[in-house]
Parts: C-alpha cells; structure tokens; sequence
C-alpha cells in the first residue's frame, strides 16, 4: 500500500500558487511563519512541491548566495505522509539544482538523521530566543562607538559586512530585505563596523541579522531594537558562539528551541574580525 501511494506522489517546482498550501503545512507544523514571509521566501529563492492529486505534502526551498554557496530549507512533510522517503525526494531535488555548491542548513532533531545521510555535517547549535523585553538598560558604548540609523549609502558597507561574516555574498538578499526593514549601523571612530535589521516575522519581530566585531556591540545593536520596541514580541536566532544566550534570557526572551547547524561541503572562509550574532531566519541563515 506504501509503494501504491509513494507512486501517486509527484514533484514539482513551487509557484506563488502553492503558497496557501505551504502556509497551511508549516502552520500544522506549529511554525510561526506568516502568508507574507512564505511569499518573501519564494520571491528570494525557489523550491519544490511534492503533491498527491491536488493536495500539496510536501515543500522545500533554497536560497543561492554568490557562485558558490547557498542555505536550504522549509523541508516539511504532512505528517499523515511521512515514512515514505518524500522528504529525501525533495532534497534530492533541490540538491540538484544546487549543483557543487556549499549548502547550509539548519536541522531539527527530526530531521538530523536524513541530512546526515545525504552528505551533511554538524557545525554547532542555533538556538530561537523570543519574548518581550519589557526593561532593557542602555547600551554600555565604547569611546567613540555609536549607533545610527541606516542610510542608503550604507549599502555597500553592509554588503562587505555579511560577506566577510559568513563567507558568502548576500549582497542579493540585503538588497530585498532592507526596503522592508529597518535598519541600525554600529561605528566606531565613524567607521561602519556592523549592523542589524529589524523587520515583522512569524509572531512579530525579528532581529537579525546582526553582524557586529565583538559581543559589545552585537548587545549595543540589538539593545536598541529591543529597547525601542518595548513590550513586542521579538525572536533572535543566536548561534551557539555568539555568547548571548544569558543575557537574552535576562531580558525576557528565554530559549525556545534548538536546531543544528549542518553543511555540506567545505564551509565558507570567515573574517573573523567580524560575527554573525543572529541570524536574518533559521531558514536563510
């Protein structure tokens, strides 16, 4: 009966049509994802339905960042299909479309085990803070370092930032998210030295990313976020090395959940003068 039904399943590229349909899996799911972000994923990358007659059961995405890296995910499959190696069909798909290039993804405890199989390793743990800070203290800035808002002319500056944070271009990714958000730039001595958006995701806000040179000023960016939005609900994706796990507690943004960065193929050369300290999504890394 399994092999019967495993037949009737087909795969095929998504389109703004399933949207309705893969908002409806990732809600069953319990992921917070709203319409709109599903829309701004697909509008930022591309993926793969697999579907039985008419229903969709299944999704998975991924996002291409320069020539040679990219992220994968929103790998869902309906839980009254799951069994019948749907998820690794979908992987196998957009695997293939990613060719040789340096995949990230950020696995849940589910599904660690097939991602092992299909050639991926575990890089460290992220873990999902979100709450509301209700009292943030003030930012305790260097001499010389401040925090301002956004301009246009900070585009190119937050392009070089990301790229030497994760060793990947983002540069296509900023430029879709940054009309959508705001946005603040950490300098020192006048000098851009990080940055972190602000922007409407899930359940209400999300900070990230931030790139800052050091924990000081990762907590000096977010702090004015948090600080500013008093009382909303916020998440942060941290990674593990990012040292704010604590201090985000504190704040009244406890741990939720951990998922497991995993890579696949040779990760990405870093500058490590400069750090990731939240991510943009667990998906988009």
């Amino acid at each position: 009966m399994a092999t019967d039904i495993e037949a009737m399943v087909e795969l095929r590229r998504m389109t703004p049509a399933d949207l309705a349909a893969a908002h409806d899996l990732s809600s069953e799911q319990k992921w917070p994802h709203r319409i709109e972000d599903w829309e701004i994923l697909l509008g930022l990358g591309f993926g793969y339905v697999a579907t039985r007659g008419e229903e969709v059961i299944g999704t998975a995405m991924a996002w291409l960042y320069g020539a040679d890296g990219a992220t994968l995910g929103m790998v869902i499959v309906s839980p009254r299909t799951q069994g019948m190696g749907i998820g690794r069909r979908l992987m196998d798909a957009v695997l293939h479309d990613l060719g040789d290039r340096t995949v990230l993804l950020n696995a849940t405890d589910e599904g660690a085990p097939l991602y092992r199989k299909m050639g991926f390793e575990p890089v460290g743990p992220v873990f999902q803070h979100q709450g509301a800070a209700f009292s943030v203290p003030m930012a305790e800035l260097i001499p010389d370092e401040r925090v301002r808002p956004l301009g246009a002319k900070d585009m190119g500056t937050l392009h070089d930032l990301a790229k030497r944070a994760t060793g990947m271009d983002r540069a296509a990714l900023l430029d879709a998210l940054v009309p959508g958000a705001q946005g603040v730039v950490l300098t020192r001595s006048n000098e851009p030295v990080g940055f972190a958006l602000f922007r409407r995701f899930g359940r209400g806000y999300v900070v990230g990313p931030t790139i800052a040179p050091d924990t000081g000023g990762a907590k000096a960016l977010i702090s004015h976020w948090l600080g500013s939005n008093a009382g909303m609900f916020c998440r942060l994706d941290i990674p593990e090395e990012s040292g704010l796990g604590a201090w985000l507690d504190d704040l009244g943004l406890p741990c939720v959940g951990r998922v497991m960065r995993m890579v696949r193929g040779p990760l990405p050369p870093l500058d490590h003068s400069v750090t990731t300290f939240s991510l943009t999504t667990q998906a988009l890394g």
